[in-house]
């Protein structure tokens, strides 16, 4: 808290002493536009629209990077196939692949889920590949020895073990799906946080940007510290 008080404190002097509020605004400035939003409800559609993009994006991606990262990572004939595709997917660089899902998916809600999907999927992919990995292997030998099919090693040794791995993904996933749904309103929209910064910036109004970022930063902070209290709960340490 000292930290940020000391930050916001010297944005607050800087500006138009050291530099022109034209390009920095203010925090004080910020706070007044952030009310007005509130109390106009000018925010609240927008709000909406991103947070229904990424719970819809996070939805699909995070059980879809799960099975995958399972599949991959417990098959090291599947995992030997598909993981260089994989890598080569993750390495597409999503930005550039905005205007083709807006082309391929319209400019409605579903090309926002579809980036929204490819953010997600392949960071909780890693974390559970790597958590499959990191499995002990004593506990999967001990299944086996007792005759457990499958289905039933997976249910009580492999999925329990990969609780923190699937919840740490799930943590690094929010700000990633919001940068998604960001970027998509950004390139073709009518709605959302990232239509209001694109707006406020057409306008030359940093206010309105630094309050659509202080808007993304706080729904970021608040979702991981939900998880945080979920965590503690399904995998106390």
């Amino acid at each position: 808290m000292l930290i940020a008080v000391v930050i916001v404190g010297t944005w607050q002097l800087s500006s138009d002493r050291i530099f022109p509020s034209f390009y920095v605004s203010s925090p004080s400035a910020i706070a007044e536009r952030l009310v007005d939003l509130v109390h106009s409800g000018e925010l609240w559609p927008h709000l909406t629209q991103t947070l229904v993009e990424v719970a819809l994006g996070m939805s699909i991606g995070v059980p879809l990077g799960a099975v995958l990262g399972i599949a991959l990572g417990s098959s090291f004939l599947i995992g030997g196939w598909l993981l260089p595709y994989m890598m080569a997917l993750y390495s597409l660089p999503r930005v550039v692949l905005a205007p083709l899902f807006i082309i391929w998916f319209g400019v409605g809600l579903l090309s926002k889920v579809v980036m929204v999907v490819t953010m997600v999927l392949f960071v909780v992919f890693y974390n559970v590949h790597q958590g499959v990995q990191q499995i002990d292997r004593d506990l999967v030998d001990v299944t086996r020895s007792m005759r457990a099919t499958r289905w039933q090693t997976l249910r009580w040794v492999v999925v329990p073990s990969l609780v923190p791995w699937l919840v740490t993904g799930v943590r690094l996933s929010i700000g990633i799906a919001l940068i998604g749904a960001v970027i998509a309103e950004l390139i073709a929209a009518s709605e959302g946080l990232g239509y209001y910064i694109k707006y406020s910036s057409n306008l030359l109004d940093v206010t309105g940007v630094f309050a659509g970022l202080a808007v993304i930063t706080t729904v970021a902070i608040a979702l991981d510290q939900l998880l945080k209290i979920l965590e503690r709960r399904i995998a106390p340490r």
